[in-house]
C-alpha cells in the first residue's frame, strides 16, 4: 500500500469507488472543489490501482473527515483502518487536537468501524443527509488524531 496526495487525474477512479460505496455519492464537482480549496485529500494505491481515498478539512485545531472510501473488493482487510490512521497522523502532525466526522445512523458497518477506531458520539445533526424518503440525521463522532 502507498499513499499519495489526490490530484485531478485521480478523480475518475475516486468517483468509481465513491459511487460503489455511497448511496448518495459526492460528485466530480465536490472532489474538484475540495482539491481547489486545498483540503488534505489523499489516495491509497496497491501497485498501480487506486483502492481508497479520503478528504480531510483542517479548521483551526480540528480536522474534519469529509469523506473516505475503500473499493468494495478491498474492504474488510485493514485498508480502511490503515487509511484512517494515515490521515489521523497527518492531522496530528498539523497540530490538530480533534478529528471529527459525520455518519448516518443507518450505516451500521461504518458506525462499528469508527467505534473500533476510537471515535465516540458527541452529537447529532438533524436532517443532515439526503435519504430515499426525506432526510436522515448524522451522528457526529470525534477522537484525538
Amino acid at each position: 500500500m502507498s499513499f499519495a496526495p489526490m490530484t485531478a487525474d485521480d478523480v475518475d477512479a475516486v468517483l468509481a469507488i465513491e459511487a460503489a460505496v455511497q448511496e448518495f455519492p459526492w460528485t466530480r464537482g465536490n472532489f474538484l472543489d475540495a482539491l481547489a480549496a486545498g483540503y488534505d485529500a489523499w489516495v491509497m494505491r496497491e501497485g498501480d490501482r487506486l483502492v481508497g481515498f479520503a478528504v480531510l478539512m483542517h479548521a483551526v485545531d480540528e480536522a474534519h473527515l469529509l469523506v473516505i472510501g475503500i473499493a468494495p473488493d478491498r474492504q474488510r482487510a485493514g485498508r480502511g483502518r490503515a487509511l484512517l490512521e494515515f490521515i489521523a497522523g497527518r492531522a496530528r502532525a498539523a497540530g490538530m487536537t480533534r478529528l471529527l466526522l459525520e455518519v448516518r445512523p443507518s450505516n451500521q458497518p461504518a458506525l462499528a468501524f469508527y467505534r473500533q477506531a476510537g471515535f465516540v458520539e458527541i452529537g447529532r445533526r438533524r436532517a443532515y443527509y439526503p435519504a430515499r424518503e426525506g432526510r436522515e440525521d448524522a451522528i457526529v463522532m470525534a477522537r484525538e488524531p
